[in-house]
């Protein structure tokens, strides 16, 4: 019996992560991107002790990575894309420019979903990333109404029809890159070997105790450097496909 349930603790917890990911969605479209953004990063924080119980509990099977998966594309791939799409909604209402444009949000579903299915099939990505992770992609995206609630000071930037194009091509781009991003999965407690781990950790701990969030897009930001650095000094290239 205890070995059955711990076998679902790890599903259960991604099946959390879903529905969280539902109920953003659902706020997202009533233009209630406050409580859409609070909906994602809670999927954001599910998705990370699903894996970790699946860890802990050695707790692994082919449907626990399908439904990770398929949940992550709901909360990491579809909600990111209904935030944006509000927000280039208010953006072209501002600058008087057609409303289609909007649909280009979408495109972060689209590309979501090809990262997801390159991770699924990818071996080259068992210990760590080649592009940027859909949670992180996420957390950016529902960074942006955190910041507007915050910041008015940032509406022109932000709520700019051009600006989220831009902005939307280069996270797209970023999400099938083949640019390695380091994992923050921990094996164990060295120092060394996690020194860029541990040093995007402090990193973000004090950004966002000073600047809250509006420091996301910059930690963001820090986590690209650093796996890149990382990468420079042990690797001359990325790893080709099996």
């Amino acid at each position: 019996m205890k070995k059955r349930i711990k076998k679902h603790v790890p599903n259960a917890i991604t099946c959390a992560n879903l529905f969280s990911g539902c109920v953003g969605i659902v706020f997202a479209f009533q233009e209630n991107l406050t409580f859409a953004a609070y909906a994602l990063f809670l999927a954001a924080i599910f998705d990370f002790f699903d894996g970790f119980a699946s860890r802990v509990l050695q707790s692994f099977s082919g449907i626990g990575k399908d439904l990770d998966s398929l949940a992550d594309m709901v909360s990491f791939g579809f909600l990111p894309s209904a935030i944006l799409y509000e927000l280039f909604l208010e953006a072209t209402q501002r600058a008087n420019v057609s409303p289609y444009i909007s649909f280009a949000a979408f495109l972060i579903s689209v590309f979501s979903a090809l990262r997801l299915a390159k991770f699924n099939n990818d071996t080259r990505q068992a210990e760590s990333f080649i592009g940027l992770p859909t949670p992180a992609n996420a957390i950016l995206i529902a960074s942006l109404p955190m910041i507007l609630n915050h910041h008015k000071s940032f509406d022109p930037f932000i709520l700019n029809p051009w600006g989220l194009s831009v902005f939307t091509v280069v996270m797209c781009a970023l999400l099938v890159a083949e640019i390695p991003m380091m994992s923050l999965k921990f094996k164990n407690a060295d120092l060394h070997k996690n020194i860029y781990r541990y040093l995007l950790l402090l990193f973000a701990a004090i950004l966002i105790l000073f600047f809250k969030f509006t420091a996301v897009p910059v930690i963001i930001f820090i986590y690209i450097t650093l796996s890149i650095i990382q990468y420079k000094f042990s690797n001359d290239k990325v790893p080709s496909r099996n």
